[in-house]
Order: C-alpha cells, then structure tokens, then sequence
C-alpha cells in the first residue's frame, strides 16, 4: 500500500491534520457528569475516556478491535559498539515474535489485541549515519508507507512498538535534532551499556548530528538521514492514524522519538496520541515533557516491542468500560449530591 506517494504527499499530510470531533467530547463529558460518582474522581480514566470520544467521534468510545504493531529493522551504527547485543539478535527476536515466545505475546493477548509484527529488510541495515543519511529517499519513503499499511481505518486503537539492536542511538540522534540539546541529555544505556559504552553513544550521536549539521530539518530530512527503518514505520503509521482518527498508544522511548521529528514540523501530530508508559531509559521522560505527553504509568520498563503499551491498554479498557458501562445518577436512583 503506498499512502505517501512522494516526499511532498507525506509533508502535505503532515501539514493538513484533522482533529478531534468537538461534539463527541462534549457529548463524553457531558455523560461523565451524570454518572454515579463524584464529579473527577475517577481521574485520568475520564480524561481518557473524553480523549477517545473526540477521536472515535462517538460518545461512548469503544475498544472492540485494537493492534499492536511491532516493526523491526537493523541500524548500521551498531559497526561502532552502540549495543550490548549484536544485530542478529533483531532477527532472532523477530522469530521469537512469530513464535509467540516474547513478552508483547504475552502482554498483547492479555489485553486482547492483535499482534502484527513487520520485519523491515533485516538482512540490509541502515547505512551508518556519522558517514551520511541512514536511508536513501525511497527507502525512507518505503518505510513510511510500510508503517501505514497496518492502519486499518476500523480499529479502535493502535499501539507502537519496535525491535532493533541500536536503535537507541538513532532515538537519540532524532531527539537532539528536533529538540535541541546535546547528545549527553538523549543518550541512555538501552540494552544495558556500561558507562564506557553510553560515553560511546553519546560520541557517536554528536559526529552524526555534526555531519548532518547543514541538511535541511525537515521531519523526512530528519528521519531518513538519522533514523532507522522500524522507526520511520512508526512515524508513517503515526501519521496514517491520524488521517483515520485512530488513537495512538505509544510505548517507550524509541516509538516517542519516532514522532518527534514530525512534532517538530507540526505540534498538533501528538494530539492523537497517549504516552503508555515513561521508561527507564533517561532520554524519554525529557522527550514526554518536549512532546507535551504525560504517561499513564511508570513501572521502570524499558524492554521496547510495545510491552509498556500493552499493558497501558488494559487501563484504557478500563476507563472506557466504566464511561460505557455505569449508570446515570437518573437511571440508577440516585441523588447527585454526591
């Protein structure tokens, strides 16, 4: 499927986002105020709630069909020590992935979600970003069309995840170059680096952003010259929900750094969108704050593959099940002086 035919069709849709249904909201929180409770006191599962009324544009959004979408896709950064683990082990977890052995198996199907997992060209990494762009234009394009695909316009969510030995690094490197600041305040551990190795990253994240340094700062310039394919499939799938109206749930840091190029050309692409969790690596609670996101838990996670927003999807089914589900203070007899 090709939804960005060109660099100019993916900046136009970009440019041109639709938002949210003013009127299911209003209808949501209208519903809210009469159910038997204490007006607020069930906290951010209101807020929820409203949040997926404007987008599903119903006022008693639902969570019949959800997807977690994991992409996949080695970086050649890793050439210089950025990981604990070797590229291979993309591909081995991949296999894992299909064979139902990891935990977004696991943690998808507890939340009853659908699980689509797409590899993206394992056996071809990226090409080494301090040398030049990681990906060609039309590779990048593909990419972004890739993440798109998984869009379907019924779903009633969408969660994103990834899988890729280095792409911590190309998180980094795509944070300090929508937001600012030096590599030091993006780069963390990831797969659990020593201090040696995160002084490394941190090396190889300020040549990258020196080489790059006159390209143009555009969110296609940005994603194809330091990101990686997993992670310009999830700024495309970002940008196809947001045409759909399909919420977002995003997981942990790399998935939030994947739309941070497309925040920094157009702010209101986060509108749609949930931060599932704040992860243990350092970079992502500073990026949440840039991307103006607050996460519906905090539980130390730092695995990736969508794990921290399939469990935050159990708390959105829970915030919509009570929106749906409870009584009226009229239907239930109750006096609203609560």
């Amino acid at each position: 499927m090709t939804i960005f035919a060109s660099v100019a069709a993916f900046e136009t849709a970009l440019a041109d986002l639709p938002g949210p249904d003013s009127e299911a909201q209003n209808a949501a929180r209208a519903r809210q105020a009469q159910l038997t409770k204490p007006a607020g006191s069930l906290g951010r599962l209101e807020e929820i709630a409203i949040f997926f009324a404007g987008w599903q544009r119903r006022e008693r959004p639902r969570l019949d069909r959800g997807r977690a979408a994991i992409f996949a896709g080695n970086h050649g950064v890793t050439a210089h020590g950025v990981s604990a683990f070797p590229p291979s082990v993309t591909a081995q977890m991949v296999a894992n992935f299909h064979r139902g052995g990891a935990a977004i198996n696991s943690l998808s199907a507890v939340a009853g979600l659908e699980l689509v997992v797409v590899p993206l060209d394992l056996d071809r990494p990226t090409a080494d970003f301090t040398a030049g762009a990681a990906m060609s234009a039309t590779e990048c394009l593909d990419a972004l069309n890739a993440g798109a695909a998984v869009v379907d316009e019924d779903l009633d969510l969408l969660l994103l995840g990834e899988m890729g030995i280095g792409n911590s690094t190309a998180a980094a490197a795509l944070c300090a170059r929508s937001f600012g600041g030096g590599a030091h305040e993006w780069v963390g551990p990831g797969t659990g680096v020593d201090a040696e190795g995160v002084a490394r990253k941190i090396g190889v994240v300020d040549r990258a952003l020196a080489v790059h340094t006159y390209a143009a700062a555009s969110a296609f310039e940005t994603l194809r010259r330091v990101g990686g394919r997993e992670i310009a499939a999830m700024a495309g799938a970002v940008l196809r929900a947001r045409q759909l109206g399909v919420p977002v749930l995003l997981d942990g840091f790399i998935s939030c750094a994947a739309v941070a190029p497309l925040f920094a050309d157009n702010p209101s692409i986060a509108d749609h969108c949930v931060a599932a969790h704040c992860s243990a690596e350092p970079g992502h609670a500073l990026l949440l704050r840039k991307l103006r996101l607050a996460p519906l838990l905090m539980l130390g996670m730092r695995l990736g593959e969508g794990s921290g927003a399939a469990v935050a999807a159990g708390v959105v089914r829970a915030a919509l099940a009570a929106h749906d589900q409870m009584a009226t203070f009229a239907e239930a007899a109750v006096s609203e002086s609560l």
